[in-house]
């Protein structure tokens, strides 16, 4: 009896309550939300720092997937190694980010939904624009904290010389919130920032004549401009895209040729193909005498050969209702603000980045003054 007097009694809501938020914050700060800053969730971040510290320059030898994965787990990210490999994976896919940060040799997937080979054959190293997103980190420019076993050190954020956020997007699933941010035009976003330096009560609608919209890898086009100036003033909005396609005209034969040449962000080619072909064979869509895929490594091309006599805008119409053809991006511009997840509008993004920069350079003028007054 007289030990249960040291007993504390815990109601289990409250017990619950506290233990399922703390598992929320870590997944919404360890793993599932990028940067507002840097625009990376913490495994793509210590996939480049490794990779840094690893001397996986874009100018050095290519090194293994497998060892670079084994470095990160054992180093810096405590968590399966399938995890940390599809990170890779996906920062070396030019169909998924706009800016590829990992310069990959092998087979790392494709468009059609193909897997990449295993990591034991596949070899990476650092692009140039990671190693833009890296420099000067030697400086003193950015605050580190322990690693998950207090063996070393990583940083908090990269120094991030490009806007990675706005440039290449982020998407992530965190508890009762989600992120999905569309990639962007390099150049348009440095225009916007110079603007927004030297303007900073600049309005989002004069942004937009600096950052019109988003730009994705596929390419494609964007259907209307509602969806991108909600996404831009609230944080949030629709943006429908649509496949690019061509008509070519076989003049011997009389007839004419639908040819995709650009698909929507994320689209399947292999699925979309397969969503044609059915809708031809239960006469959804007539007109289609033959669907053919003869893409290559210069492109996209998926040719649809049309019966005779048949009007290419129609069918095309068509595709765009039933199938992938079409499709809609739902922005949500959520990022991670001193920790604190946020959803942000465009200018918003901007300043935060700016805010960051301003902080580095600053940071790392006092290095290079102290590193100067030592040697004087």
């Amino acid at each position: 009896m007289a030990s249960e007097e040291h007993l504390d009694h815990i109601a289990l809501e409250d017990e619950m309550r506290s233990s399922y938020m703390a598992y929320a914050m870590s997944v919404i700060v360890g793993r599932a939300l990028p940067d507002a800053r840097d625009g990376l969730k913490p495994v793509h971040r210590r996939t480049l720092y490794a990779m840094n510290e690893m001397g996986l320059a874009s100018n050095r030898a290519y090194r293994k997937s497998a060892k670079i994965v084994g470095e990160i787990m054992g180093n810096y990210h405590p968590h399966g190694d399938s995890a940390i490999y599809d990170s890779e994976v996906r920062m070396a896919q030019g169909f998924n980010m706009r800016y590829p940060m990992i310069d990959g040799q092998g087979n790392f997937g494709s468009i059609d939904g193909d897997p990449p080979a295993a990591m034991r054959y596949t070899e990476a190293r650092l692009t140039p624009l990671a190693e833009a997103m890296l420099a000067d980190i030697d400086m003193e420019t950015v605050d580190f904290r322990p690693t998950y076993d207090e063996s070393s050190i990583e940083p908090v954020v990269l120094p991030s010389k490009a806007p990675n956020l706005l440039m290449n997007g982020s998407s992530g699933i965190a508890v009762g919130m989600a992120t999905n941010i569309p990639p962007h035009c390099a150049a348009e976003l440095i225009e916007g920032l110079l603007a927004l330096m030297d303007n900073a009560n600049i309005t989002i609608e004069e942004l937009m004549r600096f950052i019109p919209g988003p730009d994705f890898p596929t390419a494609g086009m964007i259907f209307g401009s509602q969806g991108i100036k909600s996404a831009y003033e609230t944080g949030r909005g629709i943006i429908v895209l649509r496949g690019r396609a061509t008509v070519e005209a076989d003049e011997q034969k009389d007839r004419k040729s639908l040819v995709i040449t650009e698909l929507p962000f994320q689209v399947n080619k292999s699925k979309l193909m397969e969503r044609i072909a059915g809708l031809i064979r239960d006469k959804k869509i007539e007109g289609v005498s033959d669907l053919r895929d003869e893409s290559d490594r210069d492109g996209i091309r998926v040719v649809l050969d049309l019966k005779k006599g048949q009007i290419p805008t129609i069918i095309l119409n068509q595709l765009y209702a039933m199938t992938p053809l079409q499709t809609s991006f739902g922005t949500i511009l959520l990022a991670l603000v001193r920790n604190t997840p946020q959803i942000l509008t465009l200018k918003a993004l901007l300043e935060e980045f700016l805010k960051h920069r301003q902080e580095v350079v600053v940071r790392r003028t006092a290095f290079q003054l102290k590193k100067a007054l030592e040697r004087a």
